[in-house]
């Protein structure tokens, strides 16, 4: 007697992908419920915090601070040949603030922190800690996943921040070798667009954290296959991550495009 092919077997790839986001968003509802009703450890997210801050902070500095550079390098010889040098650091500004910071920054804490998360829980969960959790009445995402989200969204802006600094510091000192000088540079800031160009870039690392710790705890936690699942696990966690970040990206900026009309 032939046995009737599964709905897995038949499927493949878009189960897959549909058990994926459904597992995701429950992930996500669950956790945001334990947040709003307080029940999370302070002392494992400053914890998480330290882990994602301080293990992504150097990282991050150094990317974005050479991406700075590099951008600088090519667009300052470009607006001094049209005769546009004095809005070198303008242009600059906004891309790293609108593009280059935040998602630099996240493909660095994905890769860094993501990746992590992913494999400690899912060494966790083929080594069934887990599942002792679950035995003693303690909820694995109050206990393992909520710290994690949270110590990630509270860091990025930080990180953020910071890389952004060196980013710009890196960007007024290539610009000279194109020709605009550093207080050339510096006097296009003055443009008051700018500041709305920071605070957006900043807050768009809010959801890009969330989605990093979300996809790193869900990774683990759907782990099989002992080490060698840990390994699939640890390298999704970062490809899903990024792809997200990518993508999250587009619609945020969509909405940004259409914010700035009216101001």
């Amino acid at each position: 007697m032939l046995r009737r092919p599964s709905m897995r077997a038949t499927s493949g790839p878009l189960f897959d992908l549909v058990l994926f986001f459904g597992q995701l968003a429950s992930l996500a509802l669950e956790t945001a419920w334990f947040i709003v009703r307080g029940r999370f450890s302070v002392r494992a997210t400053i914890r998480q915090m330290a882990e994602v801050g301080v293990g992504s902070l150097l990282v991050a500095i150094i990317t974005v601070g050479f991406s700075g550079a590099v951008t600088a390098l090519y667009l300052a010889a470009q607006l001094i040949r049209y005769g546009q040098g004095g809005v070198t650091g303008l242009l600059v500004g906004k891309s790293l603030a609108l593009e280059i910071t935040p998602v630099i920054t996240s493909i660095v804490v994905a890769a860094r922190s993501g990746s992590a998360m992913a494999a400690e829980l899912g060494s966790m969960t083929v080594t069934e800690q887990v599942d002792a959790l679950k035995t003693m009445a303690t909820s694995p995402v109050e206990y393992l996943v909520v710290p994690r989200v949270l110590g990630t969204i509270l860091m990025m802006p930080m990180v953020a921040a910071l890389a952004h600094v060196a980013g710009l510091y890196g960007a007024s000192i290539t610009s000279q070798l194109g020709g605009v000088s550093p207080t050339l540079f510096w006097t296009s800031f003055k443009d008051p667009s700018l500041v709305v160009d920071h605070i957006n870039g900043l807050f768009k690392v809010i959801p890009f954290g969330a989605l990093i710790a979300l996809i790193g705890c869900r990774q683990g936690l759907a782990t099989t296959g002992g080490a060698q699942g840990v390994g699939r696990a640890t390298t999704s966690a970062v490809v899903f991550g990024s792809i997200a970040i990518y993508v999250v990206d587009f619609f945020i900026s969509l909405l940004l495009q259409d914010a700035a009309k009216f101001y």
